[in-house]
């Protein structure tokens, strides 16, 4: 079985600055507590430590994909990989494609598969594990995935020495909606092996060490 739904096509507008910082929009209930540089609100565990600072944000659609297999208690859909694209935004409206969401092998763990941002323009990459998640209601939507603070584990420069992305130390994953794996469709032997798409939308936010004045 193979679901998988195209999220409508937004409308576009022109925008310049397509390296600026995204002004990234979700659905979440914490989004009337935005902070000075559009973060909203997040559970403290969810915060980046200290000498860490944002230097980029965008608004991620895609899916995320789950295989239905055996467990010790039956059947049950396993999450195995996202799959999205990063838009920056300009007053609610996508802009400009700048980066992919997707797993891969990263070459700092031997290989091991990783969530893994891709830059659209230098193709510098940034592997990372979730370190902290929230489910808690009063930041993250109703049938949502959770929000997450991951750490990297690994980067790459590009092929031309790019380096954008290779940087980020740390990435929020907020204002998400949708994408949990479905409740039916994983119960009968002929289910195993199944794969689904669930759309979802988020927000990412890439934070790098801070510059230390000289």
């Amino acid at each position: 079985m193979l679901t998988h739904v195209h999220p409508a096509r937004p409308r576009v507008r022109r925008a310049v600055a397509a390296l600026a910082i995204g002004l990234g929009l979700g659905c979440s209930p914490a989004l009337a507590q935005q902070a000075p540089g559009g973060v909203p609100a997040v559970p403290p565990k969810l915060e980046p430590p200290a000498g860490f600072v944002l230097f980029y944000k965008a608004h991620a659609i895609g899916t995320q994909n789950y295989e239905c297999v055996p467990t010790a208690s039956g059947l049950a859909w396993k999450f195995f990989a996202p799959q999205a694209t990063l838009f920056q935004t300009l007053w609610g409206d996508i802009t400009q494609q700048v980066a992919t969401h997707f797993l891969s092998a990263n070459p700092d763990e031997s290989g091991l598969a990783r969530a893994t941002w891709q830059h659209s323009i230098d193709s510098s990459r940034v592997w990372a594990r979730m370190q902290e998640f929230s489910t808690d209601a009063a930041f993250v939507e109703a049938g949502a995935i959770p929000w997450f603070l991951l750490i990297r584990v690994g980067d790459e420069p590009g092929p031309t020495g790019g380096t954008f992305l290779a940087q980020a130390a740390y990435i929020q994953r907020l204002n998400t909606s949708g994408g949990v794996a479905p409740a039916a469709g994983c119960g009968a032997p002929s289910d195993v092996g199944a794969i689904v798409l669930v759309p979802y939308s988020a927000d990412y936010f890439f934070y790098k060490a801070a510059v230390r004045p000289r």
